[in-house]
C-alpha cells in the first residue's frame, strides 16, 4: 500500500494523492493516534491532505511577524462573503456575519437566541452526533424527524416533529444539516424552500449547519438556506474547516438572514473575541485564495466516490451504498452482513479498519457505518479489502 508522495502542496495535483501512510502516521492528531498503528483510520471527518499553499503562507507569515494575539477585523467575514458570491451567486452582506469559535459553539449560541431551556430542537436522523449532545447539554429536548429511505427529508415526518415540538409548549428550532452528514445528501433549492414554508407555517426557527457547503461535487448545486424564499428568517453557520481540512485551526462564521439580523446582534460579543486569531487568518486565506486547491480536491473526491462504489460492489456486494454528491462521507448499510447493530466494532476488531459506528447518529443508525473516503485511493482500496476479509 502506497501513495504518490509530492514534496509540494502546490497545484496541479490531487491533494488526496500527496501523502503516504508513513507520512500520515507522523501526525499527532486524533485521526491517526486514536488507534494502534496497524489500524487504517477512515472515521473522523479529517482529510489525509496537505494544507492549501495560500493557507500555509498566511499562517507562516503570521508566525514570522508574531501575529498571534487576540482577533480583530472582518477579513474572515469578507472572504467568506466573496466566496459565496463567486460559488453560489449569493450576495451576502458581511454585516450579517459574526465570527464564532467553531461550528458547534456557533450552533449552540444560535439555539440560545431563538429557543429557551426545555424547548425542542428538531433534527433529521441519522445525523451528526453532536446535534444530540450539544442540544441536550444546553437543556433542549431533541425530537427526531427521520430521513426517508432515499436519505432525503421526509416532509410528513418533519411536520409531525414540528407538531410534537410545539405541542410541548414553548418554542422550537429546526437544526438543518446541509449538506447532510452522514449521508452526503445535498438538499435541493425546492426542498429548502419547502422547509422554509413549513417552518413558517409552524413558527419554527431554522438554523442551518452548512459545514460541508463548499464540498459538493461538480454538477450539483449547493443552495444556501438563507437564499431560498422564506429563508431570510433563518440563521446559518459555516467555516472553511471541512473543505480545507482546518479542524485544528478553529474558527467559524454565524450568518443571519435579513429578517433575523436582530437575533444575531444579540449574540454575546465574547463569541467573536474568543475566536482563534490564527484560525481566522487560515480560514480567510482558504476562502479568499484556496479555490484552485478546492477544485482539485473535489475532482479527487469524485474519483474516490466512484472507486468506493466499485470496490464495494465487487468485494462487499451485500453492503448498500448510495453515493451522494456532498461532503466526503459514505453512509454504508451493513445490515445484510450479519454483523449486528454495531458493525464498526467488528470491522475494527477483525479487519483493523476504524469507521464511525452508526449508533450515535440516532434513529436509522443501527447496522450502519460512516466511512471517510477523503484519503488516497490506495488506502481506500486496502480499507475495503480489510472490511471484505471480515466474516460472520
Amino acid at each position: 500500500m502506497s501513495a504518490t508522495t509530492n514534496a509540494s502542496n502546490d497545484l496541479p495535483g490531487d491533494p488526496l494523492r500527496q501523502l503516504t501512510p508513513d507520512r500520515l502516521r507522523q501526525r499527532t492528531g486524533v485521526k491517526w493516534r486514536a488507534h494502534p498503528a496497524d489500524v487504517l483510520p477512515l472515521w473522523v471527518a479529517e482529510m489525509d491532505v496537505l494544507p492549501a499553499a495560500p493557507v500555509v503562507k498566511a499562517v507562516t507569515d503570521a508566525m514570522v511577524i508574531g501575529d498571534t494575539g487576540y482577533p480583530s477585523g472582518t477579513a474572515y467575514a469578507e472572504a467568506m462573503a466573496a466566496f459565496a458570491a463567486e460559488r453560489w451567486n449569493w450576495r451576502l452582506d458581511p454585516g450579517l456575519i459574526r465570527t464564532v469559535p467553531d461550528m458547534m459553539l456557533g450552533v449552540v449560541e444560535m439555539l440560545k437566541l431563538v429557543t429557551r431551556r426545555d424547548d425542542a430542537v428538531v433534527i433529521n436522523s441519522p445525523v451528526y452526533p453532536p446535534f444530540y449532545a450539544f442540544s441536550a447539554l444546553n437543556g433542549r429536548k431533541v425530537i427526531e424527524a427521520p430521513l426517508g429511505d432515499d436519505h432525503r427529508i421526509d416532509f410528513a415526518a418533519l411536520a409531525a416533529a414540528f407538531e410534537l415540538a410545539l405541542g410541548r409548549g414553548g418554542r422550537a428550532a429546526y437544526l438543518l444539516c446541509s449538506p447532510h452528514n452522514p449521508t452526503g445528501t445535498v438538499h435541493t433549492a425546492a426542498e429548502l424552500a419547502r422547509v422554509a414554508r413549513l417552518a413558517a407555517d409552524y413558527g419554527v426557527r431554522v438554523i442551518a449547519d452548512e459545514a460541508h457547503a463548499p464540498i459538493v461535487a461538480p454538477g450539483t448545486d449547493f443552495t444556501p438556506y438563507l437564499t431560498v424564499p422564506g429563508g431570510g428568517s433563518g440563521l446559518a453557520v459555516t467555516s472553511a474547516a471541512k473543505a480545507w481540512n482546518l479542524p485544528g485551526l478553529k474558527a467559524a462564521v454565524a450568518i443571519a438572514g435579513p429578517d433575523s439580523a436582530a437575533d444575531l446582534a444579540r449574540m454575546p460579543e465574547e463569541m467573536s473575541s474568543s475566536v482563534s486569531h490564527v484560525g481566522a487568518i487560515a480560514h480567510a486565506a482558504a476562502f479568499a485564495e484556496g479555490g484552485p486547491w478546492l477544485d482539485a480536491l473535489l475532482a479527487g473526491l469524485q474519483s474516490n466516490r466512484r472507486l468506493l462504489a466499485d470496490a464495494l460492489a465487487e468485494r462487499l456486494p451485500r453492503v448498500r451504498y448510495r453515493p451522494q454528491p456532498g461532503a466526503y462521507l459514505a453512509w454504508l448499510d451493513c445490515r445484510d452482513l450479519g454483523l449486528g447493530d454495531d458493525p464498526a466494532a467488528v470491522f475494527l476488531e477483525r479487519g483493523k479498519v476504524a469507521l464511525n459506528s452508526g449508533l450515535p447518529f440516532g434513529t436509522g443508525g443501527a447496522g450502519h457505518v460512516r466511512l471517510n473516503y477523503a484519503t488516497s485511493p490506495e488506502i481506500l482500496t486496502e480499507a475495503v479489502e480489510r472490511m471484505a476479509s471480515v466474516r460472520t
